[in-house]
């Protein structure tokens, strides 16, 4: 039971996730100075709990730890206790996540962690029920009380393992990339894939949007049959799946299963972003319907149910995530009977019933049925024996039903921070929806995303925040902030040929290189150095479900370099490339997007420009193909980039085939552009089929 008449030292907060603790009993403190100060001054241990809104097992120890009066007696009495939001404060949750790592071999959230007073954790765990919290708890004091110095020498190893953890051998060598590291990434991978289901052979199982992204990539170079298989049944089994809302669109964090059936229920803006991004390269590269109706219902549920207002410093921003639960149940929301279907439905609920796997008796829990596909479409009107328009009309019409059936029901909480690096992946996954599908919705959905960034979260010196709620923004931004934005940014222009985006990429890079760059090692810090210190300062670089901001930060290096002409940009890159080569032909998709990275050096790309009146037309028509080793510019009088001066198209539009500055003759037609870098020769030595 909640204690409404008192607060604690979250009040004042705007995280959703530490105000949903403000009225417990523990004396919850935030991040900072104050709780830090306490600790020292008391010589009070720091219990560090970290969690996110969406997490539902945050939600449980709540519920049965932090809302007890006995564990908060213990707590507030003898400890420092400070509740962190992660995806506001990733640079803490990445330092205690390792010590969980080191100490346990495994992490998760909630993290619970407990510290000296300046910060050097000792232990570390996830979920703890109320009676093993509190038994735990009393252990630990008694030890810090008996036996100081085994949790002093305990503190010290902990934390020199913390930052040596993820460091990388650094090769100052003249970069040189083997080309047949493509090859050797695919075959160590490719026995991890599952041809059957989709994804990994494992469960539970994550979208990993950015190894699928880089196999589409290593397809198109290579025409690696397999490769683009891998893909497209990992795209076929995600849609059709429980992970993905068959009602309302939009995906889930993962699939507790390893046949995406059953989802961990809540909704994340970043798995929503990636995924539409990706599904709009797949639909680019197979034309696939069923990848355009998951990139189409997943935007719109990002407009219905994760965009703000217009917002008064311009622009709309998109909200962090769906809570899992609701009125206390995981799943409650997304989960129907099948009586309530044929309620809902009547007549037509048999056909439902087959077409969503639903029974009597529920294929999960407790009589309750998740809704997901088996079969395509038209396998299924085939089977049925009607026509595959009658079985489409039908399903809409049902979906309709049971949209509106299930809208009268308690809706999951949603988390409405609005964190930069998230909006930012968001509004590339607009455009690049926009850039497969041509509609002009999702370009203004981006625009509108860009204002708010300018308008909100961006000073005049190219320093990004962080967070954005209820007008307030309070905490500095991170290197993802940057790497995503400047990446939506250079995207922008390509949807636009609007070269001030280009201009605005260039100037949050150049703050980055000012503030975060680590130049011994040509890497950049999480952290700028205008932040106060933690125990460790950590530099990121392997991709999971988000990519690492190095990686990123990386490909924005080469990319901003060829539309500036800027060598140094594109030196440094091939330095950053040149520490991760060793640790990309195992690397599988923790290394993807330095593998795509690798394919800029390998696969020379074109530099395309299209200029002429006609420009934003003829854009829209190379676009619609898969080209990722295309860098796309232009205008309508050419522009101010170096490689858009000398181009003057008089009455007509041009479109320039060039690689390395070198140009084909101009054409007017796109087709004869896509004839011209379909039939040019890559200068690189493979041993398998090539494509141009």
């Amino acid at each position: 039971m909640k204690h409404k008449s008192s607060t604690n030292h979250l009040i004042n907060e705007s995280s959703p996730y530490l105000l949903m603790h403000t009225h417990n009993p523990v004396d919850w403190y935030p991040w900072g100075k104050e709780a830090l100060e306490k600790a020292g001054k008391e010589n009070k241990l720091l219990i560090i709990s970290i969690g996110y809104a969406a997490c539902h097992w945050c939600h449980v120890m709540e519920t049965e730890s932090f809302e007890d009066q006995e564990a908060a007696r213990i707590m507030n009495k003898y400890f420092v206790s400070i509740k962190v939001d992660r995806e506001e404060r990733p640079d803490i949750d990445q330092v205690y996540m390792t010590a969980s790592q080191l100490l346990t071999g495994s992490g998760g959230w909630p993290l619970n962690v407990i510290a000296l007073p300046d910060q050097r954790p000792f232990f570390a765990g996830t979920y703890f029920p109320k009676e093993q919290w509190i038994l735990l708890l009393e252990q630990i004091r008694k030890i810090y009380r008996d036996n100081p110095q085994r949790v002093e020498e305990q503190a010290d190893s902990l934390s020199q393992g913390v930052r040596s953890a993820g460091e990388i051998p650094y090769n100052h060598a003249e970069p040189q990339y083997d080309p047949h590291i493509p090859e050797q990434i695919f075959e160590n991978w490719q026995g991890s894939l599952d041809y059957r289901w989709g994804g990994e052979k494992r469960a539970p199982k994550f979208p990993l949007p950015v190894g699928y992204r880089y196999l589409l990539a290593y397809y198109y170079f290579t025409q690696k049959a397999e490769a683009l298989e891998a893909v497209k049944i990992t795209l076929d089994k995600m849609a059709m799946g429980g992970i993905y809302d068959q009602i309302g669109g939009g995906f889930a964090r993962y699939a507790t299963d390893a046949q995406w059936k059953v989802p961990h229920f809540e909704k994340m803006l970043y798995d929503n972003a990636q995924l539409v991004s990706l599904y709009s390269h797949a639909y680019q590269a197979t034309e696939n319907p069923l990848y355009k109706e998951a990139v189409h219902e997943t935007l719109e549920f990002v407009e219905r149910e994760l965009t703000s207002p217009e917002i008064p410093g311009g622009g709309r921003g998109f909200y962090s995530s769906l809570d899992a639960d609701s009125e206390g149940e995981e799943g409650k929301f997304y989960l129907w009977t099948k009586a309530e279907i044929q309620q809902v439905l009547a007549g037509d609920a048999p056909l439902i019933f087959e077409y969503y796997n639903i029974t009597h008796q529920g294929n999960w829990e407790n009589g309750q049925n998740i809704l997901y596909r088996l079969k395509p479409d038209t396998a299924f009107a085939a089977a049925k024996k009607i026509s595959l328009r009658q079985l489409e009309e039908q399903v809409r019409n049902a979906r309709q039903k049971l949209f509106g059936a299930r809208s009268e029901r308690v809706r999951p909480a949603l988390d409405d921070k609005i964190l930069t690096a998230w909006n930012a992946l968001m509004l590339t996954g607009c455009l690049d929806a926009y850039r497969a599908f041509g509609e002009e919705r999702f370009l203004n959905q981006a625009l509108k995303n860009a204002g708010f960034i300018t308008g909100n979260m961006m000073a005049d010196d190219g320093r990004l925040n962080r967070n954005y709620k209820n007008g307030k923004s309070t905490i500095n931004g991170f290197l993802d902030d940057y790497a995503f934005t400047i990446e939506a940014f250079i995207s922008l222009y390509r949807a636009t040929f609007a070269e001030h985006w280009l201009s605005l990429a260039r100037e949050l890079m150049e703050y980055t290189l000012a503030h975060f760059y680590h130049k011994p090692g040509d890497m950049f810090y999480y952290t700028s150095d205008l932040d106060p210190g933690l125990i460790a300062r950590k530099i990121e670089v392997t991709d999971n479900v988000i990519p690492s901001s190095n990686s990123r930060m990386a490909l924005n290096l080469y990319l901003l370099g060829e539309y500036f002409s800027h060598e140094e940009y594109i030196l440094k890159a091939r330095r950053m490339l040149n520490h991760i080569q060793p640790a990309l032909p195992m690397g599988g998709s923790y290394y993807a997007n330095w593998a795509l990275l690798l394919t800029y050096f390998l696969f020379p790309p074109f530099e395309v420009a299209v200029v002429g009146n006609d420009c934003l037309q003829k854009r829209k028509e190379l676009e619609r193909r898969f080209l990722p080793n295309m860098i796309l510019m232009g205008g309508n009088t050419g522009g101010d980039l170096p490689f858009l001066k000398d181009k003057n198209p008089g009455d007509k539009t041009f479109i320039y085939i060039c690689r390395d500055k070198k140009c084909m003759l101009p054409v007017t037609g796109v087709s004869d552009a896509l004839k011209q870098m379909d039939s040019a020769t890559l200068p690189v030595p493979f041993s398998f089929s090539q494509k141009g």
